[in-house]
């Protein structure tokens, strides 16, 4: 019984998958391997193939807004990453994740959040290189309540994939918009200071 208990620890110990940080009462995975998402439905429907990729937890944080919480903001990478820079330029599939803390956010509040953020963190220019493809991204989203989970996963050559409680909502190609989308987070005007310190992994919370 000893050496069993003995083995249930160091399989605890071992496996990073079966360990959770908590934030704000949200645990959030160690590690995230892609054929265990819904990113394996949308790669089969579209007769890609996924990488055998596990990502880790780089860090994690509270978007917050005036004095309520919106949601616990997560970034998953191939490897840890501690500024942006190395994050825009790191190789591989990537994970942000959004656990929904606030009653209810709607539609047009997500998606008018993504318009300001990318007009906040891009050139005019860039911007406008973008008008199309955050036009078909924004189309994705539905009106969130508290304890949803959305999912923006980018997989080189699949793109801009967003699912919203593991159901697959749909993908943008284009593979230089999800570097542009992390700036909403991480770029020289971020949604939330606290947050891009967290996803880089630089707080605690």
């Amino acid at each position: 019984m000893k050496k069993f208990a003995l083995a249930l620890v160091l399989i605890s110990l071992l496996s990073p998958s079966l360990q959770a940080r908590e934030i704000a009462g949200v645990n959030l995975t160690e590690t995230i391997n892609l054929h265990n998402t819904p990113l394996e439905k949308v790669a089969q429907m579209r007769q890609i193939t996924l990488p055998d990729q596990t990502l880790q937890l780089n860090g994690a944080g509270i978007r917050s807004k005036f004095i309520f919480d919106i949601y616990v903001g997560a970034l998953y990478l191939p490897s840890k990453a501690t500024t942006p820079d190395q994050v825009y330029k790191m190789p591989g599939p990537k994970r942000v994740s959004m656990h929904m803390l606030y009653d209810e956010v709607s539609k047009e509040k997500l998606t008018k959040a993504w318009i300001e953020g990318l007009e906040n963190n891009l050139s005019e220019k860039e911007f406008k290189q973008f008008k199309q493809t955050l036009k078909a991204f924004n189309s994705f989203f539905t009106t969130v309540k508290k304890g949803d989970v959305i999912d923006i996963d980018f997989v080189p050559e699949m793109g801009t994939t967003v699912s919203i409680n593991n159901n697959p909502r749909g993908s943008v190609e284009n593979d230089a918009f999800f570097t542009a989308l992390l700036k909403v987070w991480l770029g020289k005007e971020p949604a939330d200071e606290d947050l891009k310190q967290g996803m880089l992994g630089k707080t605690e919370e």
